[in-house]
């Protein structure tokens, strides 16, 4: 089984995206953060589900769409590292896609 770790990017958006939606509606703050971790959890079991994303065009870079958000990852052997969560109508953020570990 797939293992799945998060970048500090990555972490980073998640709990920007809780606290933005959060000053509006605690619940659904709460209801998006489960659908997008529900989404991630998918990856240990199906690392390939997402696609290619088309800003980047290399294979080990994915996204799965929770929408309205774009959940980039990068898969390496058994490890799977979350970059950036970004609002799918904002233009793809720049992220570290060396060759080695993500921090």
């Amino acid at each position: 089984m797939t293992v799945v770790r998060w970048t500090p990017q990555g972490a980073t958006d998640l709990e920007a995206i809780r606290t933005y939606i959060e000053r509006d509606s605690p619940y659904y703050a709460q209801l998006m953060m489960e659908r997008i971790l529900d989404r991630v959890d998918q990856l240990e079991m199906f690392p390939f589900s997402g696609r290619v994303v088309p800003e980047v065009d290399r294979s080990d870079v994915r996204e799965l769409i929770e929408r309205p958000f774009r959940i980039v990852y990068r898969w390496q052997e058994e490890l799977i590292w979350i970059l950036t969560i970004f609002h799918s109508s904002r233009q793809f953020p720049e992220i570290t896609l060396g060759s080695a570990e993500p921090p």
